[in-house]
């Protein structure tokens, strides 16, 4: 592949060279004029450390891809909105462009990709997406500050960033690529949409798409529970972590062995008709056992969110999802916090607000709403497709904070309105068993996803490297392996191809 290659033909640059190389970065201060843009700093990273950050994200980040220029800006979106990035340009460029995005309702410049990705020999660029910090207080009375979020950081980071990257470099970037997970994910699409000239390739994991409904949810969900719980006020219908223990034990019980092998990992959750009245309490039990409210508030999980005129909202929570540690964010007792923060400061612009009567009731007022265009949820993929980009996603079956289900909406979505059975031309969609939220969960969900994440490279194992192989070689990816920490491997299927045992290891059929 076109990466490999490049990769074995580094040299060691000379002592002299570096020199050079880190004047010609540090002249960058003075010499990048860019439209609504200030430089706000510029360094040369010389061998491996840690570098100070701004903003209250975090303070400091390891580069482990040195050396490299790293270039501070920040772009005046609007008189009211701004928005703060970095370019990180390593000395050994193969010609490649890698936008980054963000994730939750942030805010944080995404530092471990921008290492990860001057790491395989792209200049990389990531932003706050338009403010600072994890919350969504910035939206209040400020329009703007939405609007970057919603859809317009990633196009200016991509804008200004590869004018950066031809001054620095004295050439124009050859193809452009993006990579993002969860809101993220829903960034990538938006760039998809709305901008189809910014990236050739794009990985989107994880994608926050449909992102009203799924945030109403998300919220629905935490009143299922009883949230918010106090200690003076328990709800009955609030399941305490043991008790969705008992619930996770009697999912596998009944749903494991549908993909053929007992492994603890349910490999399509939508197959799984769960009933939770099999472990209600009855006559005198009161342990490892649910009571009626506790069953209600289970069936209530796991059916999709229909509206009040019979409409889906949302895909109904993945069963084996439940079992993930971050499910504790929709089921701990609090109302969920992104709901309450985009409810408040973007849909009602208020400070308060009492969320206790939250629920369908909503789904019109927001739709009606929809700040910054943030939904994501249109299928007209025709512009990107037909300049010939490249899109690939992904999404963990065990994901406790965005239904897997909706990926495959997406993707039906897409199907449908361009008229195309298949997408596979130039959209695939990787639905991977076992893993949670981006990363991590059960088995091998490794798969160079993000920094740190199965850094093989191969692109039958790599889905970033997958993409290059994609758009340069014209070698789209029928498969992707994913490994754990003990490098057991298992092979993941592209819809609407089925994950299947075969009595030794899976194989798409």
């Amino acid at each position: 592949m076109p990466l490999l290659k490049n990769l074995a033909a580094i040299l060691i640059l000379p002592v002299y060279a570096l020199a050079s190389q880190s004047a010609k970065c540090l002249a960058l201060q003075h010499s990048l004029h860019l439209q609504n843009t200030t430089i706000l700093n510029v360094t040369y990273v010389l061998a491996a450390t840690n570098v100070s950050t701004p903003g209250v994200c975090q303070s400091a980040a390891p580069v482990t891809a040195a050396p490299l220029c790293r270039v501070q800006f920040v772009i005046n979106t609007t008189s009211s909105s701004a928005v703060h990035a970095e370019a990180w340009l390593p000395d050994i460029w193969f010609g490649r462009f890698l936008g980054l995005g963000n994730g939750g309702l942030g805010g944080c410049i995404d530092y471990a990709n921008l290492d990860y990705g001057t790491s395989l020999h792209f200049a990389a660029v990531g932003s706050d997406n338009g403010h600072d910090g994890t919350d969504g207080s910035q939206f209040l009375n400020h329009p703007e500050v939405i609007n970057d979020f919603a859809f317009r950081a990633v196009h200016v980071e991509a804008v200004i960033g590869k004018q950066i990257v031809q001054t620095y470099y004295g050439a124009a970037v050859a193809k452009s690529y993006y990579l993002g997970c969860s809101t993220g994910g829903r960034q990538g699409t938006q760039a998809a949409l709305r901008f189809p000239e910014d990236f050739d390739g794009i990985v989107a994991g994880s994608p926050a798409t449909d992102f009203n409904h799924l945030t109403i949810w998300q919220g629905i969900l935490s009143h299922y529970v009883g949230a918010p719980i106090s200690a003076a006020a328990p709800s009955p219908k609030f399941l305490s972590p043991d008790v969705w223990a008992i619930v996770s034990a009697e999912i596998l019980r009944q749903c494991d062995a549908l993909d053929g092998v007992v492994d603890g990992i349910i490999t399509e959750p939508d197959e799984c008709d769960f009933r939770p009245e099999s472990i209600q309490c009855i006559e005198d039990t009161s342990t490892n056992c649910l009571t009626a409210t506790q069953v209600e508030t289970v069936k209530n999980v796991f059916t999709p969110l229909f509206g009040l005129q019979g409409e889906l909202i949302y895909p109904r929570y993945s069963p084996g999802a439940e079992a993930d540690p971050s499910q504790s964010q929709i089921f701990g007792g609090e109302f969920f916090s992104i709901t309450e923060n985009w409810g408040r400061f973007a849909i009602l612009n208020v400070t308060e607000h009492d969320f206790s009567n939250f629920g369908l009731k909503a789904v019109a007022f927001w739709d009606s709403i929809n700040p910054g265009g943030i939904a994501t949820f249109e299928g007209d993929l025709s512009a990107f497709r037909n300049r010939g980009g490249k899109f690939l996603t992904y999404h963990g079956r065990r994901d406790p904070i965005i239904s897997s289900t909706n990926s495959k909406r997406m993707y039906d979505l897409i199907s449908h309105t361009l008229s195309l059975p298949l997408l596979d031309d130039f959209y695939r969609l990787f639905l991977i068993p076992g893993m949670g939220h981006c990363a991590g969960g059960l088995g091998p969900t490794s798969f160079g996803q993000s920094n740190g994440l199965n850094l093989v490279n191969d692109s039958s194992h790599n889905i970033l490297l997958a993409m290059v192989d994609w758009v340069e070689g014209g070698i789209a990816p029928a498969t992707i392996i994913g490994s754990d920490v003990t490098n057991a491997t298992r092979t993941h299927c592209r819809y609407p191809m089925r994950s299947v045992f075969n009595g030794t290891v899976f194989v798409c059929e």
